[in-house]
């Protein structure tokens, strides 16, 4: 036991732990992409509707499938509301990627495992999106299974391969219901890579009982929800697929050159401190190349061709579609920790020093709780506190009129959110723009309900209030140029100039 506790493998393993646990829960929930996740797991957990994702009682959220939300959902469900519960899904995502990088290297780069899952650990865009709520880290959990999974079957000691196919493509299924199409890019990648080897017909990628455990986990979902809302089908395949692939309607970076802008700094910066063992490994590709073009080369050089070709078919694949974030590229970042400790290797380069990963780490650290203090505006937290300040009762809604809908507010407040319009226009039939009209939240006539909309915007959303029979109430002063306020009924006059029947009670 002893000698375990001093091992380099153990002090590695409680690093990563620290890693991915340290101050996890203390940062409250940031809008709009972990308010938007949390939020319609919420949903599913409240109404126990875990079918539809809904971003409120009415309106549904169909951008992505269902399987973060269920791990989000499950984790609050099971560690009770909190941001650690939120984020817990997407630590746990880290922690497991290490471990693949730890167990491809085993197999692709024998003798610097440990490296490999350092390399992985470190880099500042894995480990900080194992910090913030999306499904990106998921993502990577599961295409990096399937990748551990094909590894073992192609490069292992040749036993149970039908097992370990099957767990590649549970693998795929999984990523499957994470993301949709993006998760199939490995896929497609180990095609290629199939294809490009003479041994290919004794290592069968497609069999029928892959596409068969593959069905049977990823589709039901999507056949109930398709089943059940006529015109999905069409909004997935035109808006979520083709429209990210060949437009920039999303506004992410579809420009010409808006994959240097996006994936130049994010691959540069985000594989610090590694990128100048990745560069020596890039220059060296075009030989690689050229000398890849006869099959024996191929067969003698089966890693690095795996390596390449799961890292630069899928980034190709994202070079060329016009949505472009930096997280898009997280599930490269496992075959890159192994190149890294490859490259290591070729080098005859010694592993960075613990006092060098441990100062590596501390920064990474500093930097996670420097996010905690951090003044912005996205912080759900600081939101909850002024409303819970300002509104004195508790609160059961927060309606955002015109304004960016802070869906963190469901966590911290228990409350549900809504975004509303005072100009109502046609809207999509899947993913509106906003929730209902002014004058439909106005006539619902909700108790406990808060409402937030832009100082700019305030006399003219006031006006309207009024126009619809209804007084609108400042509640203190105006918060991050925010007015908070409630509405309350104007009591009709009877004929004689009094009042009526006194009105319903403050919303």
């Amino acid at each position: 036991m002893l000698r375990l506790l001093r091992s380099p493998a153990a002090w590695s393993a409680a690093l990563v732990l620290l890693l991915a646990f340290a101050w996890l829960g203390s940062r409250g929930i940031w809008d709009p992409d972990e308010g938007r996740y949390t939020n319609v797991a919420l949903h599913m957990l409240e109404s126990g509707d875990w079918l539809n994702p809904r971003r409120s009682d009415d309106v549904g959220h169909w951008t992505k499938p269902p399987l973060t939300y269920w791990a989000i959902a499950a984790s609050i469900g099971t560690f009770g509301y909190s941001p650690w519960a939120a984020r817990l899904p997407g630590a746990l995502a880290y922690l497991a990627c290490v471990f693949f990088a730890w167990r491809l290297a085993r197999r692709l780069a024998p003798g610097q495992e440990r490296l490999a899952a350092l390399a992985y650990a470190l880099m500042p865009l894995t480990f900080g999106a194992s910090q913030v709520i999306t499904a990106d880290a998921p993502l990577a959990l599961w295409t990096g299974l399937a990748l551990w999974a094909y590894v073992e079957a192609r490069f292992g000691p040749g036993r149970h391969i039908g097992a370990w196919l099957a767990l590649m493509w549970a693998g795929f299924a999984l990523a499957f219901l994470t993301k949709g199409p993006p998760a199939l890019l490995l896929l497609l990648a180990l095609a290629v890579y199939d294809l490009l080897l003479p041994e290919r017909r004794a290592h069968r990628l497609f069999t029928a009982s892959g596409l068969l455990l593959f069905g049977l986990l990823a589709l039901p979902w999507y056949v109930a929800v398709i089943r059940g809302h006529p015109g999905l089908l069409q909004h997935w395949l035109g808006d979520e697929v083709l429209h990210r692939i060949a437009t920039n309607e999303f506004n992410r970076h579809g420009e010409w050159y808006g994959w240097l802008v996006v994936y130049g700094p994010t691959l540069t910066l985000g594989t610090l401190p590694w990128t100048p063992a990745l560069w020596r490994w890039c220059r060296a590709l075009p030989a690689r190349l050229r000398r890849w073009r006869a099959g024996s080369a191929r067969a003698a050089d089966r890693v690095e061709l795996l390596l390449a070709v799961t890292v630069l078919l899928p980034l190709a694949m994202l070079l060329v579609a016009r949505s472009r974030m930096p997280l898009y590229v997280l599930p490269l970042l496992l075959p890159l920790a192994v190149v890294v400790a490859r490259q290591y290797a070729a080098d005859a380069r010694p592993a960075p020093r613990w006092r060098f990963v441990l100062a590596w780490a501390a920064g990474l650290l500093a930097i996670k709780l420097g996010a905690v203090f951090w003044p912005t505006h996205k912080n759900a937290a600081g939101w909850a506190e002024a409303i819970t300040a300002r509104a004195g009762t508790p609160v059961r809604e927060i309606v955002f009129v015109d304004d960016m809908a802070r869906y963190g507010l469901h966590l911290h407040l228990g409350a549900t959110v809504e975004r509303i319009t005072l100009t109502p226009s046609p809207q999509p039939a899947y993913d509106p723009v906003y929730d209902e009209p002014l004058a439909v939240e106005l006539a619902e006539r909700e108790p406990h309900v808060v409402w937030i909309t832009k100082q700019a915007l305030w006399p003219q959303v006031r006006a309207q209030i009024a126009r619809n029979g209804y007084r609108a109430i400042p509640l203190g002063t105006p918060y991050r140029e925010r007015v908070l306020f409630r509405v309350v009924p104007v009591p009709a006059l009877t004929g004689d100039g009094e009042s009526g029947s006194a009105p319903p009670a403050p919303r």
